[in-house]
Order: C-alpha cells, then sequence, then structure tokens
C-alpha cells in the first residue's frame, strides 16, 4: 500500500484482530520462532519479536494494528535476538507458489510494470531487468483473478504430488494455505528436514523444478549416433523418470500437429500417424528407435517440453532461506485484506479463495476507483470500473483500497 491515507482500511483491520486474535492459529513451537510485523502508517517493519501465547499477541496486536503479520519458518535458541545471536536450531521447509511467477494469458490483462529509474513501462510479468536502462527497480501493480490463483493450484498439486509421492512425506507432515494474495503456501514440518542447510534445500529446489535435469547430454547423442542403441535413453519407473514417461504418455495421446511443431519436432507426421505404436513400444517397453521416422533426439525434444510442465515452479529463493519469515496463518495480508488460511490438502482444487478466504462480511463502503478490471469476491462479480464512485461490500472496497486501485470517498 502506498503513504497511508487510507483510514477505512486501518479500522477494519483493527476490528478484525479485537474480535479474531483469540482464535488466531499460533504455529508450532511458536516460543522458538522471531515475529514481526509491518505497520500501517511508518511503513516499518518491526522484528526479532516473540509471542510465547495468544494473549500477548492480542494486546501487540490490538495496540499497533499491523498491516502484514509474520514468523520465521526457523527455530531459535533466542528469538528476540539479533541474527547472530539467535541461535539457529532448524526450520520447516517452506515453499511459496506465485502467480507472479507464472505465466498466463490474464497477465497482460491486468499486470502492469513501470521501470523506477527510466520510467519504461509495460504489461504482464515484470522483468529482472528494465529492456531500456537495464534498472532491477520497479513499480507493479497486479491483481489476484480466478485464471491466476488457478494456475498456481495447478502448481501446488504438482508439487504436493512429489512431495508425498517422491520424497515420502505424509499428509499429515503438510499444512496447505492460500497466501491471502495470489498464491499458495505448503509448509513441511518434519524433524528429519529441519536441520537441512541451504545446500541441501536447493537439492529438493532443485528437483521440484526439474532443474539440471538433462535428458539427453551431447555425450549420449554421440553414442546414439554411434551404435544406433536405444538402451541410452531410458526411463525408469521411479523419480522424474516416471514423472517424463507419464507425462510423454499424456503428450502423445493428446498432442496435435501444431503442438509437435512448437516442441520442435519436425518428423511429426511419424508421430501423428503411428501414436498407439509409440505408446506400446517406445513408452511402455522401452523399445525407444522401433518407430520408424521418431528418432532419440525426437524423444528428447518431447522429454525436455515434459519436464517443463511437470515441475513446480515455486519461488526458489524462499525454500533455500533458512531464516525466512513467512505469513502467519489467520492474519490479512496487506495487499488484499483477505485472510492466509490452512486447508486440507485434499481440497485443494475445490478450495474457493474468494469465498473462503474473506474477512469483511458486513457493511459497506463508498470509493473512487481509478482503474480495475472485472473481479468476483464470494458469489458477486464486480466492475469494470474506470475513474468512478462506487458503493461496495467491504471486503470488495478494501480490497481495492489495498491494491491501490481506489480510494475512500465516505
Amino acid at each position: 500500500m502506498a503513504a497511508f491515507s487510507q483510514e477505512v482500511v486501518y479500522t477494519k483491520f483493527s476490528e478484525f484482530y479485537k474480535t479474531s486474535s483469540e482464535v488466531l492459529p499460533l504455529p508450532t513451537l511458536a516460543k522458538q520462532r522471531e515475529f514481526a510485523f509491518l505497520l500501517f502508517k511508518e511503513r516499518v517493519m518491526i522484528r526479532h519479536r516473540n509471542f510465547p501465547d495468544l494473549n500477548r499477541l492480542k494486546t501487540f496486536l490490538n495496540e499497533t494494528v499491523p498491516s502484514d503479520i509474520y514468523h520465521s519458518c526457523a527455530y531459535y535458541e533466542n528469538p528476540e535476538a539479533e541474527m547472530d545471536r539467535k541461535g539457529w536450531l532448524g526450520a520447516d521447509l517452506v515453499f511459496d507458489i506465485d502467480a507472479d511467477h507464472i505465466p498466463t494469458s490474464c497477465n497482460k490483462i491486468h499486470d502492469e510494470w513501470t521501470c523506477g529509474k527510466c520510467g519504461f513501462n509495460g504489461k504482464g510479468i515484470t522483468p529482472e531487468n528494465c529492456p531500456i536502462c537495464g534498472s532491477q527497480k520497479f513499480d507493479a501493480k497486479t491483481w489476484p483473478c480466478d485464471q491466476c490463483l488457478n494456475s498456481a493450484k495447478e502448481e501446488t498439486a504438482k508439487l504436493i504430488d512429489m512431495l508425498e509421492k517422491d520424497f515420502g512425506f505424509s499428509p499429515k507432515e503438510l499444512h496447505v494455505f492460500f497466501s491471502g494474495h495470489r498464491g499458495y503456501h505448503v509448509h513441511v514440518e518434519n524433524e528429519t528436514v529441519r536441520t537441512l542447510d541451504a545446500i541441501a534445500r536447493k537439492e529438493i529446489v532443485d528437483y521440484v523444478s526439474g532443474l539440471g535435469l538433462t535428458v539427453l547430454t551431447e555425450k549420449t547423442k554421440a553414442k546414439t549416433r554411434k551404435k544406433g542403441a536405444s538402451n541410452v535413453f531410458g526411463l525408469h519407473d521411479f523419480g522424474w523418470n516416471k514423472r517424463l514417461k507419464r507425462g510423454m504418455q499424456k503428450f502423445i495421446l493428446n498432442a496435435a500437429k501444431e503442438d509437435l511443431r512448437h516442441v520442435g519436432v519436425r518428423s511429426y507426421a511419424a508421430v501423428l500417424q503411428n501414436k498407439e505404436a509409440i505408446l506400446k513400444r517406445c513408452l511402455e517397453e522401452n523399445r525407444w528407435t522401433s518407430v520408424k521416422g521418431v528418432s532419440i533426439e525426437t524423444w528428447a525434444r518431447i522429454a525436455e517440453h515434459v519436464k517443463n510442465l511437470e515441475s513446480a515452479k515455486i519461488d526458489t529463493v524462499v525454500t533455500s532461506d533458512i531464516h525466512r519469515l513467512i505469513r502467519m496463518a489467520g492474519t490479512l495480508h496487506g495487499k488484499t485484506g483477505l485472510k492466509k488460511i490452512e486447508f486440507p490438502a485434499a481440497r485443494l482444487m475445490e478450495f474457493d479463495p474468494f469465498k473462503e478466504a474473506v474477512a469483511f462480511k458486513d457493511g459497506t463502503v463508498k470509493v473512487f476507483v481509478s482503474d480495475v478490471p472485472e473481479f468476483r469476491l464470494g458469489e458477486s462479480m464486480f466492475g469494470p470500473y474506470r475513474r468512478q464512485a462506487v458503493e461496495l461490500p467491504t471486503a470488495a472496497a478494501v480490497l481495492l483500497i489495498c491494491k491501490g486501485r481506489a480510494e475512500d470517498v465516505s
């Protein structure tokens, strides 16, 4: 949020924490975690605090009314000390799946960015560097929509599947949350992973992201050309090999000419004419060169494409950081006014953040809207609005104000 001028948001957040703080779910081993708070008016972060019980946290929230509340993923001997004196004991394994990192067609409709140095602007995902001046500082305006969050759901589902089937975590060890904004968090609370260092966590990041997974190396290609042997390209039935085989079966079964050409397959006619033989001989029996016109290089291109489809698009920095702060469950997100809320992993695909994470159920607020696309909240559709005053339900008004798209004029 910009410099604080929207008193209605501060008031609504204050009311929420006065009535809800008794039931806020403290994280596991709260006595060993650092808590942090971003303040509304000063826009500064308060860190290195500890709240071993809800009563103390409730008192603090009522006195300060922060816009955002965080706790450490890490456990410390002295959570209130400065970083070099905290005494790191371990950390949960945490994943952040955010629509900001997932290319979708809706990005170019409702997301905008402006370079903070030269003023160049564009639509869609914010680039790492300004294409004009190379700056890495941007003013970005994003928007949460159903398409964004459904894309994030799909990535979260892939991640959960890997954590359960490839890493062997039980559903009880996985805690799934809507982040309150444009994505989902998955926390793994398991003593085995608690003491993993940043390098080990980076290995997990690489696995779920498919980083470093080489389907066919130049050396292997040379062997293929020399010997003509199909066993240089083999997929067994566990880990990433199984995921590639399963994904390739699905891709071949549903592939059209355009799909194959997009992947770079030149012999698309041979693939389209021999789907049944390919599925049986190549993908079931591992006889990769048994179909005329479909080479090992063709399979490598398809496998590379499938790897990108099957990998989970996570924020890699969050998982690797052993001192990371994460938003506290049950609290409000300062960019939307929606709650970070936990739900069973089995409910992921049916979970509706625009219904179940809504914090403000009563009242209306009159706002002047600068520019906002059509959006859904609860059972209702709103907008699009452009430079107009409108009276909205409190949750919708707070969302627009938090996103910098409206001002309170009530």
